[in-house]
């Protein structure tokens, strides 16, 4: 049998860790390879790394082909689907994935609905199957059902299993952490909440703190929270000067500090809002252009 394993599936999911990996394989050794391997065709879809693992061991294994794929985007929804149901996918990952998701469903409204307007524009307008009644039918009535449209935050943390305010913190590292904390989120050594403050600041200070460690990105979260971006001042070997700064710290209120720390919370908070609303009224107007579009295309359909 002739498997076909794709650069662009294999990286499509987050790879396991090397703990992870050892694991499985320690598994697979002791009671073979229980899960058959999913393929399209003959492009492997599902069990990258324990067709690996039979492929070093020349250990047995069993596949089963999904006939209900019709393209790629039907192999990546399914991918996705598969692992946001999985209890080992992190919340970064599953929230990652569900981002995803939301951009392949709307690209294939888009295009649905491109569909629509080209059909009508040339007199004969027919519904394409994933719009019609939300289930595909006649020939097409083995493919995938479409999936649930995820058109707003609330339903993008359902589908990822966590709040609509881990969403916005995800979006945040995606558009603007450098790939050194991206890849400290996946690791583990940063908290999505800490990694979505330090991602405000500049690159070169997010790789700056990545390379300190753990204790450093804590910092670094620490200093943006409280509005203290940039790197601290420098310590000097002179007594006086310690004794000075000492002395400035200790003279600095703690209800001052409190205050600057609601300041900043508040400004980072109406920043969230003015975005939110912002997207939300594009959403909105999307939707009711693709609404009056429909409707215009009904009524000719009609006529």
């Amino acid at each position: 049998m002739n498997i076909t394993v794709l650069d662009e599936l294999r990286a499509y999911i987050d790879p396991l860790t090397p703990e992870e990996h050892q694991a499985l394989e320690r598994s697979i050794l002791a009671e073979g390879c229980r899960d058959a391997l999913v393929l399209w065709g003959e492009i492997l879809v599902d069990g990258h790394n324990r067709y690996g693992i039979c492929q070093k061991h020349g250990i047995p294994f069993q596949t089963v082909q999904n006939p209900r794929f019709k393209s790629m985007e039907d192999v990546h929804l399914w991918m996705i689907d598969q692992h946001l149901g999985r209890r080992s996918v992190s919340d970064f990952q599953r929230g990652i994935l569900a981002l995803r998701k939301k951009e392949i469903v709307a690209a294939r409204a888009k295009e649905a609905v491109a569909r629509l307007a080209e059909a009508g524009s040339a007199g004969a307008v027919e519904f394409p199957p994933d719009l019609a009644d939300g289930l595909p039918t006649g020939p097409d009535s083995s493919a995938l059902p479409p999936p649930e449209p995820l058109t707003s935050r609330e339903a993008i943390a359902k589908a990822a299993r966590i709040s609509s305010n881990t969403v916005v913190q995800i979006e945040k590292i995606q558009k603007s952490a450098a790939p050194e904390l991206v890849e400290a989120v996946k690791a583990g050594t940063i908290s999505i909440n800490a990694a979505a403050a330090v991602a405000s600041l500049a690159p070169e200070e997010q790789i700056a703190a990545v390379a300190g460690g753990k204790k450093e990105l804590q910092q670094a979260a620490k200093r943006v929270r409280e509005g203290k971006s940039g790197n601290r001042a420098p310590k000097t070997a002179e007594a006086g000067t310690e004794a000075t700064g000492e002395a400035g710290s200790a003279a600095e209120s703690a209800s001052d500090a409190d205050l600057r720390n609601r300041e900043t919370q508040l400004k980072l908070l109406q920043d969230t809002v003015a975005e939110l609303t912002a997207e939300n009224k594009q959403l909105k107007d999307e939707v009711l252009r693709l609404k009056d579009q429909l409707a215009l295309l009904q009524q000719q359909q009609q006529q």
